[in-house]
């Protein structure tokens, strides 16, 4: 008979970390373990405050439910828990970690034996414009080739400055940029505002206006100069025909997909099928969960054969995060097999 159980833990930054909806110090997740005929589970519910969708009241009675009912099995539970991706992503994983040899290894590959890697890109966190600035000289010293930065927070020009910057000691051969605005353009000056950055050959922009606005954001990707990825747009569109109906209004050149947010890998997957269909590219990022989440969450992504680089390099921002074989080295995450896990809840 499987047992299920869960527990809360907290993750501590290393230093405060800037995003658009302000300073974070500690982020909140969750475990979900099984345990049957001697053998353990793990799965991490990747909850983010104020952003994900199942931010909500009953989420910590949601699984509880989970746990109580595990005995209706992973297909049923999926179904049960449309409206809780977190906790669908982290029951998934915890049946795929109980089934599997070694509990962290749910899909064996060259990626767990340590022979190939994936390429990610380096992460630029909101500050003043010196922290930026740092920043980005510490990742491209890493030996990063692509570059994320968040925006909308700085004055538009100083933004402007950072990316004028970058361009100056490296062409779009040697240094990719990407940008983030996470919503925070005006819908009358967004279309401005990209034009703006347009001559600094940036790959894409993350949604330049906040979520909702399916119209004006289907406008904007007629008519813009740099690739739109949708990010939060996805978040909280549950049904396969809404998911259908959401690509085929707004036409984006990207998504980006965050496991957690968006129903786990069979909610991923979905939208994988979707977007290709309408020839959208994709790409995905974890959601500042553990080692335990990003270590699912990578597996999972090479697996799909994607060789544009993946938002996965957050393993190494929090002070209490769990040691695993996960590397980061010249810009490319890799599995060292020879390292071993350090989890306890």
């Amino acid at each position: 008979m499987m047992k299920a159980s869960y527990y809360k833990y907290i993750l501590h930054f290393k230093e405060p970390s800037g995003t658009s909806r302000g300073i974070l110090t500690e982020k909140e997740t969750w475990f979900i373990v099984l345990e049957k005929e001697g053998k353990k589970g793990i799965g991490e519910c990747g909850i983010l405050r104020g952003l994900s969708v199942d931010d909500r009241a009953d989420y910590e009675e949601k699984l509880q439910w989970t746990c109580q009912n595990i005995h209706l099995g992973e297909q049923k539970l999926w179904e049960e828990l449309i409206e809780f991706p977190s906790i669908q992503f982290g029951m998934e994983m915890a049946f795929l970690s109980l089934k599997s040899e070694n509990p962290f290894v749910l899909f064996p590959s060259d990626f767990t034996k340590n022979i190939k890697s994936i390429l990610i890109n380096g992460l630029v966190w909101m500050g003043d414009e010196a922290f930026m600035k740092t920043q980005i000289e510490d990742k491209i010293a890493q030996g990063f080739s692509c570059i994320k930065l968040k925006i909308g927070t700085l004055d538009f020009a100083k933004e402007i400055d950072l990316l004028r910057y970058i361009r100056a000691n490296f062409d779009e051969k040697t240094i990719e940029i990407r940008v983030d605005a996470n919503g925070a353009f005006n819908e009358n000056e967004a279309l401005y505002k990209i034009n703006q950055i347009t001559g600094f050959k940036i790959h894409s922009i993350e949604q330049p206006i906040n979520k909702n606005h399916t119209d004006t954001m289907s406008v904007l990707c007629k008519n813009t100069q740099i690739p739109i990825a949708l990010d939060e747009e996805l978040i909280g569109v549950f049904s396969t025909e809404e998911k259908q109906n959401l690509l085929n209004q707004i036409r984006p050149q990207f998504i980006v997909l965050k496991p957690s947010f968006i129903g786990g890998f069979r909610g991923t997957l979905e939208w994988i099928s979707i977007a290709e269909k309408l020839n959208i590219g994709w790409w995905i990022t974890s959601a500042l969960e553990s080692n335990v989440g990003l270590n699912a969450i990578a597996q999972f992504t090479f697996m799909q054969n994607n060789l544009m680089p993946q938002g996965l390099g957050t393993g190494s921002l929090f002070t209490n995060n769990f040691d695993c074989p996960l590397e980061v080295s010249c810009g490319q995450l890799w599995y060292r097999k020879e390292l071993d896990w350090k989890f306890n809840i």
